[in-house]
């Protein structure tokens, strides 16, 4: 199946990450992450970038979370000025990403996109020195944008506080890519996908079981092991059941089958 093929808009996957089927989808079966998913009730491909950014030790430890899940379902975002407004309308008003960090410096302040690059280093760094040098630099940059000092100072402070959680947006459309890919595939090609994904785990009795589960999730039988059809991996029957693979059963190797 090309990748190519796969529309990032079908409401069938975003369905399945609503209810929470996502074991065996990458980045997006942990307990945790269902968790938030089941609040967010994710809708777009934007939603998902951002919970695999936001799905960290610093962002959690923050209520970032939390406060994009209710900015998304309806809070209202209160902008310090109105040229933040695209810049993070797609994250719902939060500093989430290290290109938005360098987009406000380029939008407010006139900074060019290699002064933008070294402030994310900066912040990324939390070189104090550096910082106030900036901190400067962006306040003069904004007042010929006729933003006022007290704003663009304030804004700078939140540039600050959250680009130490800021994460690489490339790299998190990069996960949700996959992520999305593989919830497409278990949403679509349920049975041959989880026959794999069980398959791919033999070894971990833990990740079978879990596996198994999740398989029942989706209304499919997992038909006993049976020595005259069974084969050495899971093997998908039909749309409605997967044969159990010998090779799971503790003690049978592969040239025994």
């Amino acid at each position: 199946l090309a990748h190519e093929n796969i529309k990032v808009s079908d409401k069938k996957v975003y369905n399945l990450l609503q209810k929470k089927l996502t074991t065996g989808v990458f980045q997006l079966e942990s307990s945790g992450m269902k968790r938030y998913m089941e609040r967010l009730k994710p809708d777009c491909f934007d939603d998902i970038v951002a919970l695999v950014a936001l799905y960290r030790p610093g962002p959690l430890g923050t209520n970032m979370v939390d406060d994009f899940i209710s900015n998304k379902h309806g809070r209202k975002i209160d902008y310090e000025h109105p040229l933040l407004e695209p810049i993070l309308s797609e994250t719902y008003g939060l500093i989430l990403y290290q290109e938005q960090v360098m987009e406000i410096s380029r939008s407010l302040a006139g900074y060019t996109l290699g002064e933008a690059d070294l402030l994310r280093r900066a912040m990324g760094k939390k070189k104090k020195d550096e910082m106030e040098l900036h901190r400067n630099k962006f306040i003069e940059g904004a007042k010929n944008n006729k933003i006022s000092p007290t704003i663009s100072n304030s804004i700078f402070s939140k540039m600050e506080k959250f680009a130490g959680y800021g994460f690489n947006k490339s790299h998190s459309v990069a996960y949700a890519f996959i992520s999305y890919q593989t919830a497409y595939l278990k949403t679509y090609y349920t049975s041959e996908f989880l026959s794999s994904a069980l398959s791919s785990d033999m070894d971990n009795t833990d990740k079978i079981i879990s596996l198994v589960d999740a398989s029942k999730e989706m209304d499919l039988a997992i038909i006993q092991p049976n020595i005259n059809t069974s084969e050495f991996n899971f093997t998908s029957i039909d749309d409605k059941s997967i044969l159990f693979g010998l090779g799971a059963i503790k003690g049978v190797g592969y040239n025994a089958v």
